[in-house]
């Protein structure tokens, strides 16, 4: 007899999603991406940080500055777009992104140009943001369904 006691797609590509957040050095938040296509196959993940080449301990994580420049916000790759430039497919058509914080309207464009048609998301902290509402308005016009991850609290602990 089968183990009935498995975990669904969702709560698989979640759950890589939520363990790539943990790659972030973001002492404030931690953001992870998965992508997967129509087969259940992962073709992609990301999370928060600096750009390739630039040294975590030399750039800038604060929140706030006297200077813009001074913080993480100029600097910061998003985990949707680190998942979107790491793909190791040629094509992102019709694919899902788990994520586990929706989409800002920059991360928001990118997902549209890349053919991702689904996002399933964990939180949506800034829903009453510009950024936020901006990028639900563009998914809307452009046939992209964005789902809030329902969790029925399920627990699954790594040991490493």
């Amino acid at each position: 007899m089968k183990r009935s006691n498995y975990i669904n797609w969702d709560e698989y590509f979640m759950g890589v999603a939520l363990l790539s957040a943990q790659r972030s050095k973001d002492s404030n938040t931690q953001v992870g991406a998965c992508i997967v296509n129509d087969e259940h196959k992962i073709v992609s993940v990301g999370y928060n940080g600096m750009p390739i080449g630039c040294d975590d301990d030399e750039m800038p994580w604060e929140r706030s500055a006297e200077s813009t420049l001074d913080t993480k916000y100029p600097y910061v790759c998003h985990a949707e777009l680190n998942a979107i430039l790491n793909r190791n497919s040629s094509n992102l058509n019709g694919c899902t992104l788990y994520v586990t914080l929706y989409p800002c309207n920059e991360c928001a464009k990118a997902i549209i140009q890349s053919g991702i048609k689904r996002i399933v998301y964990l939180s949506n902290k800034y829903a009453d943001t510009d950024s936020s509402k901006a990028a639900a308005f563009m998914f809307k016009k452009c046939g992209i369904n964005a789902d809030e991850y329902k969790s029925d609290g399920k627990e699954i602990v790594l040991k490493l």
